[in-house]
């Protein structure tokens, strides 16, 4: 789990000097959070994925510990990785560090959040709401608009 762990987290560190502008970002203390978005399910579905992208401007790390939404029976953080042909995926049951200064994306493929027993469908051009609980700056409610279902960003009027 460790190797996966350092996997996603060397593919989800990006440059950490955006600014970000646009009326979209949630601010909670340093703790900027913005992309929100999810991806449509299928009727039945199992599981779905939330992705966004937090920003630290802080001067000291601080950690998305936790994910909470009325939509699934579980949320969790999760990180995927490759090790060797084989894509694995679990739980960071640690949480997910954001270093001071740094900028984490959650997104397709790589670090997300994880909803797991859906209680509904998400359907095209509908939101979700999460609780995202960080060790410091306290909790938030985030709306992931729903887009289609192969989307690796939101929708440039979700974007906004």
């Amino acid at each position: 789990m460790l190797r996966l762990l350092r996997a996603a987290l060397a593919a989800a560190i990006l440059v950490a000097t955006p600014a970000f502008a646009h009326n979209g970002v949630i601010h909670l203390g340093p703790i900027n959070i913005s992309l929100p978005f999810t991806r449509a399910t299928l009727p039945n579905a199992p599981v779905g994925g939330g992705f966004l992208t937090i920003e630290n401007t802080g001067t000291e790390a601080d950690r998305l510990i936790s994910a909470a939404s009325t939509v699934a029976d579980k949320t969790q953080i999760h990180a995927m990785a490759m090790e060797g042909d084989v894509m694995k995926m679990g739980e960071l049951t640690d949480g997910l560090e954001i270093s001071a200064g740094e900028t984490v994306a959650l997104a397709p493929g790589r670090l997300h959040i994880m909803f797991m027993g859906l209680n509904q469908a998400f359907v095209e051009g509908e939101s979700i709401t999460v609780t995202l609980t960080f060790e410091k700056a306290g909790s938030v409610e985030v709306l992931l608009p729903v887009e289609a279902s192969a989307a690796d960003a939101p929708t440039t009027e979700h974007a906004h």
